[in-house]
Order: structure tokens, then C-alpha cells, then sequence
């Protein structure tokens, strides 16, 4: 009669170890966790050595704004109150910074402070907010240069029609100064932008991707290359599709059906398996014990 609770027992054991070991299997199967936001703004806007040397030029309206890749230095050489664009691409998963440094005129030259702002829009030119920074700064008088940051949202896969979440294709920036003695307009300056992206995780991952990233004035022009090739096919034009320079990533974009959540979606369904698994066989009815004798 003793040997019943520790064959049950001997039992119980075997099956919560291997439970244990299939647990620890399945939890192999998640990925580990995307890089955390960071809480310190001065940790994300500091400077990156190593940036690839970009156009010299900026554009002066949206449609003019001169193309720059991720991880490009954009310089130009302008005036005091001129507003500088540029546009550079971002995809679905990505968290765009942006950073830019003007230098000033010479101390002796000005006659008072001046602040000065950088604005972010995305393709649909809708000014997106910055998640820290320093947008906007104020430069003393005899300060040689002022920099900005802004650290925008993840960019997400997908939206509905009605929010204003970040989404996949052109970002717009333009510098500006906001406040400044009008006798220190059309002076000199220089300046250079950068914009530099990280993971954001599969935290901000989406059921959802958009028909096309939003690349202003891409539609027209392949539409426009395709009329021409359909209307002269002897002209030496082509099928290819026209794209805006600068108007997509090196690599392409994402194509937006594959995220981690299928990762943890299996991963789920593995765990809640493996649960059901060792529930039963913790709680199933025990039959008659073979080695008790009859009647007993």
C-alpha cells in the first residue's frame, strides 16, 4: 500500500522535468527583446563618427529638397533666413534621428542672439513631433555653432487613415532660423544634416503594410515614363520603373508581411501545447497498479 504515493510521486517527477526541459525549448523559440527607447536625449543625439559624405547642396522648398541617404552627411553653404530642405527615406521598423549643426557667422559680425529650428514632415508633408531633442535652440552672440536633434517616433508598417503615426517613405527636413536682429539677415552661414536610424523591436510591429511608402511624386513620374514608352516605343525608352532619386533605401523597402509577431506567435502556441500537455498528464485518472494483488 506505501508503494502507490511513490510510484505517483516517482511520476509526478518525471513529468514536471520533462515539462521543465520543453518549456525552456519553447521559450528559446521568442526573440530576444529590440533595443529599449532610450531615456537619455543626450545619449541618442550625440555626434557618429564615420558618416558617409553626402550632397553640398540644400534645396529651398519641398520640391526641391535635396535627396539624402541614411547615414549622409548633407552639407550647404546658404544665408541667414533661408529656409534649407532636405529628404531622406525611412521604413517600416526603423526610429529616424536627426541632426543638424549650423555655424554661425563670425561673432563680430552679428548683433545679437538668434534661435533656430529643424522641422521634420513626412511624405504626405505632415510635420511629425519630435519623442525628445533639442528642436529648437537659441544661440548666444558670440557662439560659433548651434545643434539641433530630434529623435521622431518608430516608423510604423501600417495606420489608420485618421492618425499621424510615422510611416514608411519620405521624411522631409528643413532648417530655419525662428528669431534673430534683422540687420544679421542674409549673412553667411554653413550647415549640415545627417540622419541616422535604429531598430525600433518588434514591439512597434504591425498587421499591416501600405499599397506603396509614401514617396511624393513617384506615382506621377512612373506613370509618366510608362505614357512616353507606350506612346514611342522606338525612342530607346524603357519599362523600368522611374523612381525619385533618393526616394527609397539602398536596400529597398521592406516588404512588410514578415515581423516578429509570427515568432511569437508560434512561440505561443508552442508554450500554451506544452501546457496542455502536462496538465493532462498531471491531472488524468490513475488506473489499478499492476503489482497490487486482487481485492486489495
Amino acid at each position: 500500500m506505501r508503494t502507490t504515493p511513490r510510484i505517483r510521486t516517482t511520476r509526478t517527477h518525471r513529468v514536471l522535468r520533462a515539462s521543465a526541459g520543453a518549456l525552456v525549448a519553447g521559450l528559446a523559440l521568442f526573440p530576444t527583446a529590440g533595443p529599449a527607447l532610450a531615456d537619455d536625449p543626450s545619449a541618442s543625439a550625440s555626434p557618429e563618427d564615420g558618416s558617409e559624405a553626402g550632397p553640398t547642396e540644400a534645396g529651398t522648398t519641398f520640391r526641391t529638397a535635396t535627396a539624402l541617404q541614411q547615414d549622409q552627411a548633407g552639407t550647404a553653404q546658404a544665408s541667414v533666413g533661408d529656409y534649407l530642405y532636405w529628404v531622406f527615406p525611412a521604413d517600416a521598423g526603423q526610429r529616424p534621428t536627426v541632426r543638424a549643426t549650423v555655424t554661425l557667422p563670425e561673432a563680430s559680425l552679428r548683433h545679437g542672439a538668434s534661435t533656430w529650428q529643424i522641422d521634420v514632415y513626412d511624405g504626405l508633408r505632415r510635420r511629425q513631433a519630435c519623442m525628445y531633442g533639442h528642436q529648437t535652440r537659441s544661440a548666444a552672440a558670440d557662439a560659433a555653432t548651434v545643434e539641433l536633434d530630434c529623435v521622431l517616433r518608430p516608423v510604423r508598417a501600417w495606420s489608420e487613415p485618421w492618425a499621424n503615426d510615422p510611416l514608411p517613405g519620405s521624411y522631409y527636413v528643413r532648417l530655419t532660423v525662428l528669431d534673430l536682429p534683422d540687420t544679421d539677415l542674409g549673412q553667411p552661414i554653413g550647415a549640415r544634416v545627417e540622419a541616422t536610424s535604429i531598430d525600433a523591436g518588434s514591439a512597434h510591429d504591425v498587421d499591416g503594410t501600405l499599397s506603396e511608402p509614401l514617396v511624393p511624386g513617384s506615382s506621377a513620374v512612373r506613370a509618366a515614363a510608362g505614357s512616353t514608352a507606350s506612346a514611342s516605343p522606338t525612342d530607346g525608352a524603357t519599362d523600368e520603373p522611374v523612381v525619385v532619386a533618393g526616394s527609397e533605401p539602398e536596400d529597398g523597402w521592406s516588404s512588410g508581411w514578415w515581423t516578429q509577431r509570427w515568432l511569437w506567435s508560434a512561440g505561443g502556441a508552442v508554450l500554451a501545447a506544452l501546457a496542455g500537455v502536462f496538465g493532462y498528464s498531471v491531472t488524468r485518472g490513475r488506473g489499478r497498479p499492476s503489482h497490487l494483488p486482487p481485492g486489495v
